[in-house]
């Protein structure tokens, strides 16, 4: 698959090499013991990129599942990957989970999966 994957209604490409490079800035560090977490304006600037990237990707999978069968598996599996997407976009930073960088680790990581459901699509 090519770095940016067009869009199921090609109105608009999507760009899925750099959403996933936005979720491996935040979750490889949790893979490499020495990695540092993002410092000073750094957090704040890949909360808003994880953010768009989910509010760009959320609206193409809703209209993906419209097109699945009702009662199929994987329109179901991605009707509630974008529940816990939409949970997350309005879940606010907490200190006991984390404060800031648990927040924006846990949009990553819905992302991620966001990205994961876009690439299993049926392609027409």
């Amino acid at each position: 698959m090519n770095d940016t994957t067009q869009a199921a209604n090609d109105t608009a490409p999507l760009d899925l090499a750099t959403m996933r490079e936005a979720v491996d800035r935040l979750l490889d560090p949790d893979a490499v013991p020495d990695a540092l977490p993002p410092v000073g304006d750094e957090l704040p600037t890949l909360t808003l990129q994880i953010k768009g990237h989910l509010h760009l990707l959320i609206p193409e999978l809703e209209q993906a599942a419209e097109k699945l069968p009702p009662d199929s598996v994987r329109r179901y599996t991605l009707r509630q990957a974008l529940w816990e997407a939409r949970s997350r976009l309005e879940a606010e930073p907490s200190s006991r989970y984390g404060g800031a960088l648990g927040h924006t680790r846990r949009l990553a990581r819905v992302l991620n999966m966001l990205c994961d459901q876009f690439e299993a699509l049926p392609r027409a």
